[in-house]
């Protein structure tokens, strides 16, 4: 296995839980997509994965270690993050950014250097022509794939994903989704999405798993998802838009 959450809880004196029981094992090449409202519990999951929470209760368990045994900087660098507003440096070059962990990692720049021309070449942004730009002279599509270059510059097992498309126009956003797929094969990462939008689990997930209020109310193939009739379910199935008749 890659991650398992072992009987997880998360919460605060007072408060109900963020979190409360969750089971869930994500194989190795898996992609599993969260789905759930604001405040479902979405992120909290990505945030124990990488040991930026611990659990109030059960086990959160990377590679066989739980995240208490782990070296949390060590962790972190095994666990690539992207997220919907990319965070890339922008006094930085392109190139630059896709170097940063590596750079702290201690390799040679020359290594550093080859590590970084694979990746832009990997998400279409060949090095020539785009590694010495800045974010600012990008487009929001290709500042998240540089975001996904530097999320993998390290060789990551787990890769972290936090709504990573949301803020794209729906065509670019499209697109990236296909190129994130021709990526993920190629590379057989393991890969925890989480996002609001059904469409883009079902997409992209190999399973969906549903949260409501810290709760995981079903983690299955697309297909059964949507054959799902509970109505906590079906609220976001019935959020997809209609396909057009022909």
């Amino acid at each position: 296995m890659s991650v398992q959450f072992q009987q997880v809880r998360c919460a605060y004196a007072g408060r109900p839980p963020i979190l409360d029981g969750l089971d869930l094992t994500v194989e190795e090449g898996e992609i599993v997509a969260i789905v759930g409202r604001s405040g479902a519990g979405k992120t909290t999951i990505l945030k124990l994965v990488n040991r930026l929470l611990l659990p109030s209760s059960g086990a959160v368990v990377v590679q066989g270690r739980d995240t208490r045994e782990w070296d949390s900087i060590q962790l972190r660098r095994r666990t690539g993050y992207v997220f919907q507003d990319v965070g890339l440096f922008p006094h930085m070059t392109v190139e630059d950014n896709v170097r940063v962990l590596p750079r702290l990692e201690g390799w040679t720049v020359e290594r550093q250097r080859a590590r970084a021309h694979e990746l832009l070449q990997l998400v279409g942004l060949p090095a020539d022509v785009y590694g010495a730009r800045f974010p600012s002279e990008l487009s929001g599509g290709q500042r998240q794939r540089v975001g996904l270059a530097r999320a993998l510059a390290v060789d990551p097992q787990v890769l972290l994903m936090d709504e990573p498309f949301g803020a794209l126009d729906p065509i670019t956003r499209a697109e990236i989704r296909g190129e994130f797929l021709r990526i993920q094969a190629r590379l057989g990462i393991t890969v925890i999405l989480v996002t609001h939008d059904m469409g883009e689990a079902f997409s992209l997930g190999d399973r969906v798993a549903v949260l409501d209020a810290g709760v995981m109310i079903v983690c299955a193939a697309p297909a059964a998802v949507a054959a799902s009739r509970d109505p906590r379910v079906r609220a976001f199935i019935d959020s997809l838009p209609p396909i057009p008749a022909a």
